[in-house]
């Protein structure tokens, strides 16, 4: 009994380590894939990325393309992934902020989506849509607040280089300095855009195919690296949850941010609790800290992704990264420090739930309306 106890063990151990290293591999594609995006958006503008976005010059369209790109794909890391990839191939820095914004709008469709499954208990429902929708009221809010602070101001782009400079400075190395993984993930690239190349195909088709290539494989990366996490980290996320809500604003925050790091899916993060609200096990004043821990570890994707980034604009691509997690790590300090702007997520999920749970009609008005239709009004109006 104790040998097949022993060796039931070893093989779960094995499985672990496995598991662990396909994460590792998964990082290694991540990596790739941005690089492949950023190359190939380089040769396929051909040095005229400012002209290809300037559908995108206004801000209100770049922050729709944003929302509901995420919206469609259900995925910010994979979002923030391309678009670190895009300035890293010219996409200019001032269009690609409002996406970035967008995208953390985009992505709480997700929340929405999973509390649906409480939709037959009144009571459960009411509580469970009120979690969701708090996440999406707070970015909205955020987004409110810090876009037109950046059209007017140019804060966060000023917050970036001066954290970028910081960084680099520190590190006592030029940009260049992050050419450690160069080395590593050149290679794979090089050798397939030579092959692309070899083949005869035009400059225009290399980097299309490039383009669409690492879009796909960063889809791949964070779906397969997300369940494998799932596996090796959700039961004792669920752990974590248990011991941190509702023991402080601080300690949610923080466990928010850590559990998404851990499995590296602010969606996934975020769903989690939605059964828990559904329960009544925890109050949606204690959720809410632990959703906004959520909103800054998400940005741990794009931080990685830019790391890998090497040629003129990887400054740009580290730029941009820095300003993610700028832009969600201010939103929580004063929005969750200034007690009106902190009460008014809570009163509006509250009273769309309340809504919602009368009326179901109001469920499809307000996805409809949020991620699709107020999108394309806003389109129209500034255009």
């Amino acid at each position: 009994m104790n040998s097949a106890l022993i060796y039931s063990s070893s093989i779960t151990n094995q499985k672990k380590w496995m598991q662990w290293g396909a994460v590792l591999l998964l990082i290694y594609a991540l990596l790739v894939a941005v690089n492949m995006i950023g190359a190939g958006f380089k040769i396929a503008s051909d040095g005229h990325a400012k002209e290809l976005f300037a559908f995108a010059s206004n801000p209100i369209t770049a922050l729709v393309i944003g929302i509901v790109a995420t919206s469609l794909i259900q995925s910010s890391s994979t979002v923030s992934s391309i678009i670190v990839g895009l300035v890293a191939g010219g996409l200019p820095i001032e269009v690609a902020i409002p996406m970035i914004m967008g995208s953390n709008i985009g992505t709480t469709i997700t929340n929405t989506i999973v509390s649906l499954g409480h939709i037959r208990n009144k009571e459960e429902f009411e509580r469970a849509f009120s979690a969701a929708t708090i996440h999406d009221f707070f970015n909205l809010l955020s987004v409110l607040i810090f876009l037109p602070l950046e059209i007017m101001f140019s804060l966060l782009q000023k917050i970036g280089v001066f954290l970028s400079s910081l960084l680099v400075e520190s590190a006592s190395m030029s940009i260049g300095g992050f050419d450690f993984l160069k080395a590593v993930v050149s290679p794979p690239l090089g050798a397939f855009k030579e092959l692309l190349q070899s083949s005869g195909f035009s400059d225009m088709l290399t980097g299309s195919i490039l383009i669409i290539v690492g879009i796909g494989l960063i889809f791949f990366v964070i779906s397969f690296i997300g369940k494998i996490l799932k596996v090796l980290m959700v039961g004792k996320a669920k752990e974590i949850l248990h011991a941190a809500i509702g023991k402080g604003a601080v300690s949610g925050i923080a466990t928010g941010a850590g559990v998404t790091v851990l499995v590296q899916s602010s969606s996934t993060t975020t769903s989690l609790i939605i059964p828990l609200a559904g329960s009544g096990l925890f109050s949606l004043s204690q959720i809410y800290p632990f959703t906004l821990g959520a909103n800054i570890g998400t940005t741990i994707t794009a931080l990685l992704a830019a790391t890998a980034v090497e040629g003129p604009l990887a400054i740009f691509a580290l730029q941009i990264a820095l300003i993610h997690f700028a832009y969600n790590f201010l939103g929580v300090l004063i929005i969750y420090t200034v007690p009106f702007l902190r009460e008014m997520p809570i009163i509006a999920a509250k009273k769309l739930a309340s809504l919602a749970t009368k009326r179901k009609l109001y469920v499809l008005f307000y996805v409809l309306g949020t991620f699709f239709l107020l999108p394309a009004l806003l389109i129209a109006v500034t255009n």
